[in-house]
């Protein structure tokens, strides 16, 4: 077993690939984040990793510029989350280090979340215009996010032997959790025109066409390229504030909420591992609750 930090290091970003699932971008942003604690405290084995050291390279991070003058506290964070994850790594190995529940995140503030309204959001639905097989694309991409909040990542990886005759189908999402997700008639329809269309073999669903098509490798239509087209169509419909394939994802978890449904649910159907992080839409139940207290507290001093 390896005892310098270099090899363990290795270790410990092949085991979040192999074991636990993590992107290659994941692994990358945390072999970034270790590297650079190395390189600060100028440590060689885990023993020398200690409370002082880690404060002292907090106090480093906060000092480094950003456009704020300071590196923001979410920055800060993922630094410190990657550190502690190698950390439990360590502890699991049975190999002497600092503790991880030594290490505290630093507070941030509330999450602020694009939003459009449902009338923008209509407008958007409806950007794609004609029967082209383009538009028809345009129009599937964007009724399948909203009628499943799919991420971009997990739309862009299907392929088009999608089983239509069903309401649900299965999706791989983040740390290779499969969670299942649900079809509306109107995201069904606009699926099946699109594939009609198509007179390719590709197995990919959603695919490039046009100039970018010609020279591409691979047809299958990547995150970027999604975001794009959702920013065109939201320009062309008038949307003056950001709209991205997440920010329908954001729409698709508000919608439940407003029409009723559970945190716990919205959870499941977004396939988030913490329900702290589905929480960020309590904003909405909190408004629900402003209507309740309206409508039933304090009536009879009316």
């Amino acid at each position: 077993m390896a005892t310098d930090l270099k090899n363990l290091k290795i270790e410990f970003l092949e085991y979040l690939e192999i074991e636990k699932g993590r992107s290659i971008k994941t692994v990358e942003n945390y072999d970034r984040y270790i590297t650079r604690f190395f390189i600060f405290a100028k440590i060689t084995s885990p023993g020398a990793i200690k409370e002082t050291t880690v404060r002292e390279f907090r106090l480093h991070l906060n000092r480094q510029a950003g456009t704020s003058g300071t590196m923001k506290h979410k920055t800060q964070n993922y630094y410190l989350i990657a550190l502690r994850a190698f950390l439990k790594f360590l502890r699991k190995r049975n190999i002497d280090s600092l503790n991880p529940e030594r290490i505290e995140l630093a507070k941030v503030g509330a999450r602020d979340l694009d939003l459009i309204t449902a009338q923008e959001l209509e407008r958007l639905m409806q950007g794609p215009k004609g029967s082209s097989l383009q538009a028809l694309r345009d129009r599937a991409i964007m009724e399948l996010l909203f009628s499943t909040g799919l991420r971009v990542s997990e739309l862009c990886g299907l392929d088009r032997d999608l089983d239509l005759s069903r309401d649900e189908f299965s999706v791989r999402g983040k740390g290779e959790k499969v969670r299942v997700v649900f079809l509306s008639p109107t995201a069904k329809r606009a699926i099946k025109e699109y594939l009609e269309k198509r007179g390719d073999i590709d197995g990919a669903l959603f695919i490039q066409m046009g100039k970018a098509a010609k020279s591409a490798k691979d047809l299958r239509l990547t995150p970027r390229s999604v975001e794009r087209t959702i920013k065109q169509h939201a320009i062309k419909v008038g949307i003056t504030r950001k709209v991205t394939p997440h920010v329908i994802r954001h729409s698709f978890a508000t919608d439940l909420l407003e029409n009723g449904a559970d945190l716990r649910s919205v959870q499941a159907l977004l396939g988030h591992a913490n329900i702290t992080t589905t929480q960020v839409y309590t904003h909405v139940t909190d408004k629900h609750l402003r209507e309740i207290h309206k409508n039933f507290h304090g009536k009879r001093r009316r």
